[in-house]
């Protein structure tokens, strides 16, 4: 459709441009919606004249919007270039301080004893159940500290989870892997307290 104006460089009434069209492969009926295509990409120009609408188009139209299209791709070239270059270096500063260390290991291995001593204890309860109401109740409540203490590991975790995930959304796959490097996988969770039988308790 482009190329009518071109060859021509004259102004067309939309009727001119419907019989014009099927010469140029764009049958009579899409023409309308071509036109306005290429109007609402500048490309096509018009202009009302008493009550007709006229519509006209230079080469030089083209050439210097396909410019002004490359210009802007080569600005967002060169941004995106710069947003990946500072999320590299994001990464890259994420990783820092979570090297294998002493304080690492230290805080991992009290969240795993913490874990272990939370499933002694939720054996204890099982067995004291039946004997003393009162070392029963001191035992739930020492549950419920391990408990509340685990989970309270397992929230500040999902907390620095969720404000990368936040700050940092084109880092995601990175993120991941290095979730996984720190033994943090899609199965972890918080811990969940089984309910402690207490039919038998005082009984």
């Amino acid at each position: 459709m482009l190329q009518i104006f071109y060859d021509s460089q004259d102004f067309f009434l939309l009727k001119e441009l419907e019989k014009s069209g099927p010469k140029k492969g764009v049958i009579s009926q899409s023409v309308k919606d071509v036109i306005q295509s290429l109007v609402d990409d500048d490309l096509v120009f018009k202009d009302k004249i008493g009550t007709s609408v006229y519509f006209w188009s230079l080469p030089s139209t083209a050439g210097n919007q396909l410019r002004n299209v490359y210009s802007r791709l080569e600005s967002d070239l060169k941004s995106s270039k710069k947003r990946h270059a500072q999320l590299i270096d994001q990464c890259n500063a994420l990783k820092k301080g979570r090297e294998d260390s002493d304080e690492r290991d230290e805080a991992l291995a009290e969240l795993k004893a913490i874990e272990l001593k939370h499933n002694e204890l939720k054996d204890e309860v099982v067995q004291y159940a039946d004997n003393d109401p009162a070392a029963f109740e001191e035992m739930k409540k020492e549950i419920e500290v391990a408990h509340s203490a685990a989970n309270r590991w397992t929230d500040n975790i999902f907390t620095v989870r969720q404000w990368c995930a936040n700050n940092f959304p084109q880092a995601k796959e990175q993120l991941e892997n290095l979730y996984n490097e720190i033994g943090i996988t899609e199965d972890f969770d918080y811990l969940e307290m089984a309910p402690v039988p207490l039919s038998s308790v005082g009984g």
